[in-house]
């Protein structure tokens, strides 16, 4: 059996169509913070609630917890960083005692902000705090643990707006609203930007995996592009566009790029550079 917590959430979601693609029913954990009740896969069960609850709630014998739920954007993380703790640091602690009790594998949903200055924001310091917990656990527990480290995920379900979205969706809702697209800085940060179907594939073979990775498993391209080459990007398919650039924020770090290979040396897997192809056919 399978569990996902965040699984109505823009990765979840597709991780749980997939799964049931493959003939697998998840049980799924959220609390439709970031999303609706018509995200809901009909074949799943669902328990609407926090992922720090996940004690409460216990379907029967659970081997692998896809574990998605947490507070996922920086900025807004600067304006509730309570939630940031809650969500990153309890909820990861209550998975990992779940997992402890009832002997399951964890997948932990990682970010490439660990390559960074994890203290440039609340969002990056807490991931990274429930990467420790994870090792933590894998050390002392023995519990099988497996952290998967995501870089800029984009593709089919993301949030249109400007507080859930990545620059992509940001940027889709702009133009929905007939607005200026509004870039931060200079523009010249570089993002690794990773489709979710290459991220939805890559947690499958980690949580069916038999090998284990000494830090991480990175799931990105291995190629980035600069804001302002995604503009440009936009642009060829919104011809009537503009941009306008706004003072740089805290917490936005110059790069992000796959630091390693291992996941093809391991398991054969390859990200797709499918970035110019999907905004191509964006509506």
């Amino acid at each position: 059996m399978i569990y996902v917590t965040g699984g109505a959430g823009f990765i979840g979601k597709n991780l749980v169509n997939e799964l049931v693609r493959q003939g697998d029913f998840p049980y799924i954990i959220d609390n439709f913070s970031n999303s609706t009740l018509k995200d809901k896969h009909p074949k799943c069960t669902y328990y609407p609630g926090d992922v720090q609850d996940i004690a409460k709630i216990h379907p029967g014998k659970v081997d692998i917890i896809y574990h998605l739920a947490g507070q996922s954007r920086v900025q807004p993380s600067f304006d509730d960083p309570v939630d940031s703790v809650e969500s990153n640091v309890n909820g990861t602690l209550a998975v990992l005692e779940y997992a402890r009790k009832y002997k399951c594998r964890v997948v932990y949903a990682g970010s490439s902000s660990k390559h960074n200055n994890i203290y440039d924001s609340p969002y990056s310091t807490t991931k990274a705090l429930g990467e420790n917990l994870c090792k933590l656990y894998r050390e002392c527990y023995d519990v099988d643990v497996c952290i998967a480290r995501f870089y800029n995920v984009y593709g089919e379900g993301e949030a249109l707006d400007p507080i859930n979205g990545n620059v992509i969706g940001i940027w889709r809702y702009l133009i929905q609203q007939g607005q200026q697209l509004k870039i931060v800085g200079d523009g010249e940060q570089r993002r690794d930007f990773t489709h979710v179907k290459d991220i939805v594939s890559g947690l499958i073979t980690i949580g069916e995996g038999v090998s284990r990775a000494d830090d991480a498993w990175e799931l990105g391209t291995g190629i980035n592009y600069s804001v302002n080459e995604l503009y440009d990007m936009f642009k060829q398919r919104y011809p009537n566009i503009e941009k306008t650039y706004i003072p740089d924020q805290q917490g936005n770090y110059r790069k992000t790029l796959r630091v390693n290979n291992d996941m093809y040396e391991r398991f054969g897997w390859l990200a797709d550079d499918r970035l110019k192809d999907y905004i191509k056919n964006l509506k």
